[in-house]
């Protein structure tokens, strides 16, 4: 599947602006939605209507990364801190957390994806359909160091090759997006190594400030937090996202809603509560038997996000589509 062309489909030119904006309402709200941080991945449609995020707090993770260097291990630690001994080969498995932070949703999609990339246009989309990503390689095996070096270009390269075909107007100079990502050196406690700590950030310091390096242990726990810290602090997101910043709630079986109700507050609105009080009132948890968004979804997403990548250069102003009305419509299969 060529996700090139479709994005040269989807986003013809001026002429058919009209393609990434349904409508005037949805241009104006989202165009200020997507202000800062990464671009929206889609809303939830499985819960109540009290914990519907707004676009602007929807993200999407993806995890990428050679086979057997733990990604879904680090996954399985940042969800539930939990680490299987026993290796199962990773098809694609998605995950959801939402958060209340400072009375706002906040949704976290997680896309961990396979090493074997059995699906080279479902991995294309993946990069198209990220907003931050962790790639993980193996601090024992150069292989992975390198493979490591290369999704980064190739998502760096699909992006601005997408952006470009979305964009209209006078050619432009390349500019490569800023994509907020961190590289991750799982299995740091092993003796022998192959790939050192200096060499990691001597690579990430050529790169822009939005590339970290972080070396971790998903089998011992180590440095996992500062993994998903160090993500959220380069994509500007809210830090009580991190492991060890928010309260985490287990889901109640058959619930609509997920979260727990928001704490009354009594206090006057000049009422500033201390950085230790936010970060006690924020609490995540993980959406039980979430639902993968189906590839016409993803082609959705790819579509607006392409589009904005080319419209925010001739056009600040670019709206982005109702996703929680699209899922909805797959919901009921429309």
């Amino acid at each position: 599947m060529d996700f090139l062309g479709c994005c040269s489909w989807l986003c013809p030119g001026s002429g058919s602006m009209k393609s990434c904006t349904p409508d005037k309402q949805e241009h104006n709200t989202n165009s200020q939605a997507a202000s800062s941080g990464p671009n929206p991945s889609p809303g939830s449609s499985n819960s109540c209507d009290d914990v519907h995020p707004l676009q602007k707090n929807c993200y999407r993770l993806v995890v990428l990364g050679s086979a057997r260097v733990g990604k879904t291990s680090l996954v399985s630690r940042f969800l539930g801190g939990k680490f299987q001994e026993s290796y199962t080969p990773t098809i694609e498995d998605f995950h959801r957390k939402l958060y209340r932070i400072r009375g706002e949703i906040h949704q976290l999609d997680i896309l961990d994806t396979s090493g074997n990339h059995p699906f080279p246009a479902m991995r294309r989309l993946s990069f198209l359909t990220g907003d931050i990503f962790v790639i993980t390689f193996s601090m024992d095996s150069r292989e992975t160091f390198e493979e490591a070096i290369r999704l980064r270009e190739q998502i760096l390269e699909t992006k601005l090759s997408a952006g470009a075909a979305s964009s209209t107007g006078l050619t432009r100079k390349k500019t490569l997006p800023r994509v907020p990502m961190v590289l991750a050196g799982n299995k740091c406690d092993r003796e022998m190594k192959t790939v050192t700590v200096d060499e990691a950030m001597a690579y990430c310091e050529t790169q822009d400030s939005s590339c970290v390096f972080v070396e971790t242990s998903a089998k011992r726990n180590l440095y996992v937090d500062e993994v998903f810290y160090e993500l959220f602090v380069v994509a500007n997101l809210p830090l009580e996202m991190a492991p060890n910043h928010h309260k985490r709630v287990s889901a109640n079986f058959g619930s609509p809603c997920p979260l727990p109700p928001p704490m009354p507050s009594h206090h006057p609105k000049k009422y500033t509560l201390s950085v230790k009080r936010r970060l006690s009132d924020a609490c995540g948890v993980v959406t039980p038997n979430v639902r993968r968004p189906s590839i016409r979804t993803d082609l959705m997403i790819m579509r607006t996000k392409t589009c904005n990548m080319g419209d925010n250069m001739s056009n600040p102003n670019s709206g982005a589509l109702n996703w929680r009305r699209l899922e909805h419509e797959e919901t009921l299969g429309c």
